[in-house]
């Protein structure tokens, strides 16, 4: 299998697994909201039963929050390798231009981390702050109620 292939194989695949993971980010964040917005604190009598709904996914988000730069670094690392590769095949031709431009590129796989893990931690924080603001709202009203 040519080194080329590999590379594109190395690069499609991290970009397309942060790319997933993007969706997956944004789609129980989308779901969590609507949740959160239709929620009936009436229908809880316990605390924990109501905890247990309200945070359902958040772990998921934030592993990929998390994780998300790690992968990209993965990709980084490989992009890395498969270029020092190209490097020792072609000892009698270095080309320092080439070299920087598969190094830069190889650096899209961190960055595309990154562009995945900060929304991802962003979205994790505001909803787990929503998580605290229905747990207190669900205590209010139970103090009412014993009231």
């Amino acid at each position: 299998m040519p080194i080329e292939q590999i590379k594109d194989i190395v690069d499609y695949g991290i970009i397309g697994l942060l790319l997933f993971l993007s969706f997956i980010t944004f789609a129980f964040a989308i779901e969590r909201v609507l949740f959160y917005r239709g929620i009936k604190l009436t229908d809880y009598r316990n605390k924990t039963a109501l905890e247990l709904d309200i945070s359902k996914r958040l772990a998921t988000i934030a592993s990929i929050g998390s994780n998300a730069p790690y992968i990209g670094l993965l990709g980084t690392v490989l992009a890395i390798i498969l270029t020092f590769y190209i490097i020792g095949d072609q000892q009698d031709t270095i080309n320092p231009g080439e070299i920087m431009k598969h190094l830069a590129l190889a650096l899209k796989a961190t960055a595309a981390g990154l562009v995945v893990a900060i929304p991802a931690t962003v979205i994790y924080n505001a909803l787990l702050t929503k998580v605290d603001t229905i747990l207190a709202q669900w205590e209010i009203a139970q103090d009412e109620r014993n009231a």
